[in-house]
């Protein structure tokens, strides 16, 4: 069995936890693709915010 990168999931626990608040057990019980969405849509708000589209962030797919 396959299992997603631990050190991946703490980044994208922090990442959501760090900009939206939200409580820890809440993002863990997200599924994995729905926690990896909220990523790129934080992300992208963040690249037009500081006016960096074109740059690369840790969670762009």
């Amino acid at each position: 069995m396959v299992s997603y990168p631990l050190d991946r999931l703490h980044e994208e626990v922090a990442f959501i936890a760090y900009y939206l608040h939200w409580p820890h057990d809440q993002i863990l019980n997200m599924e994995h693709r729905d926690r990896r969405r909220w990523c790129e849509e934080v992300s992208k708000i963040n690249r037009q915010v500081m006016g960096s589209e074109n740059q690369k962030n840790i969670f762009d797919v």
